[in-house]
């Protein structure tokens, strides 16, 4: 910018007044009122004040003799009572303010005037005329690259980004130190904003600029771009760093392993921890936390037990979120001893349990049925004033429900709503499906009601439960109409969805129709699972087609699925009535080795296998 187009500058944004004997004796009023008045509000007569310009304001804020908290409270004066002077504090002002603050070394009150600056429309000026002027009014380089860098800053805050690109290229034209933790501050604020190709940029702007750049800046580049979904991108980066000399630590690894475990990359995963191993990275509290859930999510149970106690004999300090994820992994195995021992370990060693661990807790014991346990560890956790979200809420119902003790689920519900607590979506379906388990089928009906008249969307799993609850009424033209209904709202019906209505037909003895649900569903992506076998083997027993029943109980085993208890009962009872005890008892053996329990249905199909000819 020339000198000339400079000076228009200054002369349009700093008006200067002389320092007549007026202003003078005005300003030398005004600083003994202020260090008179100590730490106390600046109060004046409004006739001193009434001629205020900007010379008296900088005569009040250079005087040596005015204590800079008493500065302060001057400035603040001026900002806040805009009616009792004829003119508003000027970009003068404000620059003779922060030469003040300077003297003083407080950088936190030049950030605060920063803003002002930035932000006040009678102050605004284009970035790069404030940085002319930062260079006209200080000529120590040291406190203008201080004074550029707090600029930065404020711009940064105050998502100013396009700005802050202005300051930075300032900064690098002026050959300034350009300090790494304000740059993490922008790209942390870049990755909040959603600005995922921006943070990305301005990274590569860092290294090309010289900045100072350490593991933690990269990290939360790789972070941004792993949480985008460019996994591999980021692991690039990671390498072209290290050519650069900046090493990954622990944290960027564990962000990577993060995103190939989310994605379920089980191969790389395995190629990262390698890696790791190469650069001798020693694994952290969140490092097992992510493998934890990695190997217990594909079932390699024994590997979870290995990093457990690996992480024991290292003396590895476990967080809160280790321990969560013990719990849940525990929980989700049966294992609720081990799961409540960890729990009481984590409270005897200080660290205070979140929603996140009694909500996994409260979870395993409400799916052992454990619901007195459940109930007393809510009570706990509301003691210890932790809130208790809507999932959990969720979870001791769908406990309550499947054990059948509606009375004790309808009293949560009125005692969480006099709490304020209002059902969503979710609440409604566990209750209309614990009501239907009960065969209480026009109460199930009413909750999914309710639920619409609380202007609630229903979601294909309120769709799914009141599709079964109309085929185990034997009203499959109903089930059939909303079925229908559900993909004409643009929804696709799940596996779930599908198994209802199969069964819906099973049971009025629509079998083709059966199979052509099944087809349709298979032909749709939906994989028939377990429940779809049983209930067409079940058809076909219950019609005496029992080589047809084989079949299919043949197929789903080699399909890998696992029949269940239904499944072998209604295959024993179908061989039974046909006189084929053989192969009833052969299957009934093969049941009690998968460790499934026969009810007296089975054994009284097997007793009158014996006596058919």
């Amino acid at each position: 910018m020339s000198t000339k187009n400079l000076v228009k500058i200054f002369e349009k944004s700093l008006p200067r007044y002389p320092s007549s004997p007026a202003n003078k004796k005005t300003a030398e009023e005004i600083a003994e009122i202020l260090i008179k008045s100590g730490l106390k509000p600046f109060k004046t007569n409004p006739s001193l004040i009434s001629d205020l310009n900007s010379n008296t304001t900088d005569l009040v804020l250079s005087n040596p003799n005015v204590p800079i908290h008493s500065c302060i409270l001057f400035f603040n004066f001026l900002r806040t009572n805009l009616s009792l002077t004829p003119q508003k504090p000027n970009l003068q002002t404000h620059l003779s303010f922060i030469r003040r603050l300077h003297k003083a070394g407080n950088f936190e009150e030049i950030k605060r005037v920063l803003k002002f600056i930035l932000s006040d429309d009678n102050l605004r000026n284009p970035v790069e005329e404030i940085l002319s002027l930062f260079d006209f009014e200080f000529d120590n380089s040291y406190f203008l690259n201080k004074l550029s860098d707090l600029l930065f800053r404020v711009c940064v805050d105050n998502k100013r980004f396009e700005e802050a690109n202005l300051v930075f290229d300032y900064m690098k034209k002026m050959g300034f130190n350009i300090d790494e933790r304000s740059c993490i501050l922008y790209l942390v604020a870049l990755k909040k904003s959603d600005k995922g190709d921006s943070f990305f940029v301005f990274f590569g702007r860092m290294v090309k600029s010289g900045v100072e750049i350490g593991a933690y800046s990269m990290t939360i580049v790789i972070d941004g771009l792993c949480r985008r979904g460019e996994v591999e991108k980021g692991r690039e980066l990671m390498n072209e760093m290290a050519s650069k000399g900046v090493k990954a630590n622990v944290v960027t690894y564990n962000t990577i392993l993060n995103a190939y475990v989310k994605r379920k990359d089980f191969g790389v995963v395995s190629e990262v921890l390698m890696l790791m191993e190469r650069e001798e990275v020693e694994y952290n509290a969140a490092t097992y936390t992510v493998l934890i859930e990695h190997f217990g999510n594909i079932g390699k149970h024994d590997e979870v037990e290995k990093l457990f106690d690996e992480m024991r004999e290292r003396k590895v300090e476990m967080d809160v979120h280790l321990y969560t994820s013990m719990i849940h992994w525990h929980c989700r195995r049966g294992s609720i001893k081990k799961a409540v021992s960890l729990f009481d370990e984590l409270t005897e060693k200080g660290l205070v349990p979140n929603a996140r661990v009694y909500g996994a807790l409260i979870d395993g014991l409400c799916k052992t049925g454990q619901m007195e346990a459940a109930q007393l560890l809510l009570k706990d956790m509301q003691s210890q004033k932790i809130v208790v979200n809507q999932v959990i809420i969720n979870t001791l119902l769908h406990g309550y429900c499947r054990k059948g003790m509606m009375d004790d689920a309808l009293r949560l519900v009125a005692v969480m709503e006099k709490k304020g607590f209002k059902p969503d979506v979710f609440t409604y379906n566990i209750m209309a499906s614990g009501m239907s388990r009960l065969k209480r089928y026009e109460e199930a009906k009413r909750w999914l009601f309710m639920m619409v008249e609380n202007q609630l969307t229903p979601n294909a799993i309120n769709f799914t439960t009141l599709i079964d609850i109309h085929c185990k009424e034997g009203n499959i033209v109903e089930a059939k109409r909303l079925f229908r209904q559900l993909q004409g709202k643009g929804e696709s019906p799940n596996t779930v969805t599908y198994n209802a209505l199969i069964d819906g037909y099973k049971k009025k003895g629509e079998m083709k129709d059966a199979y052509k649900l099944r087809h349709e569903m298979e032909a749709k992506g939906r994989i028939p699972d377990v429940y779809t076998y049983t209930s067409l083997v079940h058809g076909e027993c219950s019609f005496g087609n029992i080589d047809e029943a084989m079949k299919l109980f043949n197929e789903m085993r080699q399909k890998g699925l696992v029949p269940n208890v239904v499944t072998y009962t209604a295959i024993i009872s179908g061989l039974s009535k046909k006189g084929r005890s053989d192969e009833a008892f052969r299957l009934y053996n093969e049941m009690i080795s998968l460790g499934h329990v026969p009810d007296q249905r089975v054994y009284s199909s097997l007793v009158g296998s014996l006596h058919t000819t």
